[in-house]
């Protein structure tokens, strides 16, 4: 990490799990990486998502994001496969076993 990312960018254990955020927040790097490059969102509309952030800290955590892609990739893959594994476990919760009446025709009321 560079001294320019350094001042936008720390990973803390404890906080997000350690992974890289925009300093002082609890914004992840991949949370800006989504919304700008997955989402299609421009840099002042992630602004708008995020208000707290400044033009140099959605920068940063791009730039962040693309020296360390490798990283951040598997850390946003463990994360998925964790919570495909939660689901399994879990099963649904109420609002989709709800939904999933309605779809099928049951009475939602009685649900």
């Amino acid at each position: 990490m560079d001294l320019k990312t350094a001042n936008h960018v720390e990973s803390i254990p404890g906080r997000c799990g350690g992974k890289p955020c925009i300093a002082g927040t609890r914004i992840r790097v991949w949370d800006v990486y989504v919304l700008h490059e997955r989402q299609g969102l421009s840099a002042d509309e992630v602004i708008a998502a995020y208000p707290e952030l400044s033009l140099s800290d959605v920068y940063a955590a791009l730039t962040y994001y693309y020296d360390n892609k490798e990283e951040v990739d598997t850390q946003m893959k463990a994360d998925d496969q964790f919570v495909e594994q939660l689901k399994k476990r879990t099963g649904p919760g109420p609002l989709a076993k709800k939904l999933s009446s309605m779809e099928a025709g049951g009475d939602p009321a009685s649900s």
